[in-house]
């Protein structure tokens, strides 16, 4: 899966650069000073780079831990989200990142536990309230995690600090290292869950529905608190068929008890990744439907945006208590 290697010098020695070279003997190791080296010129092909990325081994100095966007969130008021990661193993052709980085490369940040401190630091300067901390912003959160063990070392790490909450946001099945531990109730396997024949077409490389569901019901079933996302929502003519028998499918599998939360939100970028993006693919059928741009946001126009939000809102609370629901007001 990796034939190429950037690792920066200072950092060649450390044992999760090592381990991970070990698991890929294989691959051509390129050392540099650091990541933006290779991560950041603009001369870059993000479409090309896309087919064969290559994994950089990076060290991060700083901003470990960052305030989530304005209504982004699942009920708490301090939200923060941090990345272990850049970029992302699949290619979903919504995706702000492919308009937000020069490349297509993956960047894994090895020193783990300098996230750890900054997190515990935050997490003590907020002792009296939640804070939830949301690891799936700028990658999947499992994707990778039989290469990098994110989630085998971070999930024990809060499990530890009583007042922190933990979301994975996923589409990946890889999720071993959760069923071999005991779950604990302030950590959220959130998945993000598309009508099939929609996921089909731009989704490309993360796993099938029946295969996410497949693992959410394995969580389930262990008593891990679920997460559904339904996020971005995506237009077609028969939006409103494919979307109720999306629901009809997944909460005839998962149950009302496990769930801790359910977003829903509509395809939004920042007109400047939109356009990218849209350079990139030009004959994708994603980006001929009705958009325009507000405020630097492109996302459908404002009427089919509300009715697509309120038709999917409408069809969700048949399901869940309201309690449960949290539409995305970003």
């Amino acid at each position: 899966m990796i034939d190429t290697l950037y690792i920066e010098e200072n950092i060649r020695n450390y044992p999760r650069v090592l381990n991970i070279c070990d698991r890929f003997p294989q691959a051509r190791k390129i050392f540099v000073e650091r990541y933006g080296e290779v991560f950041n010129p603009k001369a870059q092909n993000f479409r090309l780079q896309k087919q064969n990325p290559a994994l950089i081994l990076a060290e991060k100095f700083n901003h470990f831990a960052l305030p989530a966007p304005s209504g982004y969130g699942i009920g708490a008021q301090k939200n923060y989200y941090f990345s272990h990661m850049y970029n992302c193993l699949y290619d979903c052709r919504y995706c702000f990142l492919q308009g937000m980085y020069q490349s297509a490369n993956y960047v894994f940040f090895i020193n783990f536990e300098d996230f750890q401190t900054e997190i515990k630091q935050i997490c003590a300067a907020n002792s009296n309230e939640p804070v939830h901390f949301f690891s799936g912003y700028d990658c999947d959160s499992l994707a990778l995690e039989p290469v990098t063990h994110f989630a085998e070392e971070f999930l024990p790490f809060f499990a530890q600090i009583p007042n922190a909450w933990l979301e994975l946001r996923t589409k990946s099945t890889q999720i071993r290292s959760l069923l071999n531990r005991k779950p604990f109730s302030q950590c959220i396997v959130a998945f993000s869950l598309s009508p099939d024949i929609i996921a089909q077409k731009v989704e490309d490389k993360a796993p099938s529905l029946a295969r996410r569901l497949d693992a959410l019901v394995k969580l389930q079933k262990h008593g891990w608190a679920l997460g559904l996302r339904f996020d971005p929502l995506i237009y077609q003519a028969d939006y409103k068929i494919q979307y109720k028998n999306l629901f009809a499918q997944v909460f005839s599998k998962i149950s009302e008890e496990s769930l801790h939360s359910v977003s829903l939100g509509v395809f939004r970028l920042p007109e400047k990744y939109f356009k990218k993006i849209q350079k990139l693919y030009p004959d994708e059928k994603l980006f001929a439907s009705p958009f325009q741009t507000t405020n630097k946001m492109t996302s459908y126009k404002t009427e089919l945006e509300q009715e697509m939000l309120d038709y999917c809102t409408e069809q969700l609370l048949n399901y869940i208590p309201s309690s449960k629901f949290f539409p995305c007001t970003l």
